[in-house]
């Protein structure tokens, strides 16, 4: 199971990682020894790295926010989807009873 790091620890291996950059050949090489001193993995530095790029738009991909944004949607559509299932199964079976002949 991968291991969740505080923002704080985030922030402060990225500005490391910033800083690291001049020293080394390659962002890669950066990365790995930043994670290195820090123990974590440098794929997870990477991915950091990576998102806070595009967030700032240096690089295409999709921002943060807008997949934070399909995320909630596709729970409310999930929900909705669900809400919209017993509404039917519901309206089915009252159905029903007022097709039955009333004894009296």
């Amino acid at each position: 199971m991968p291991k969740k790091f505080e923002p704080e620890m985030r922030e402060r291996a990225l500005r490391m990682l910033a800083e690291a950059l001049p020293e080394h050949k390659s962002k890669s090489e950066a990365a790995r020894h930043v994670a290195g001193l820090l123990g974590m993995s440098p794929e997870t530095l990477r991915t950091w790295s990576r998102r806070v790029e595009v967030d700032q738009g240096r690089v295409p991909g999709v921002p943060t926010d807008v997949v934070e944004e399909n995320r909630r949607l596709r729970r409310e559509v999930a929900e909705l989807r669900k809400a919209n299932d017993v509404l039917k199964a519901a309206s089915v079976f009252f159905a029903k009873e007022l097709d039955r002949p009333t004894t009296r």
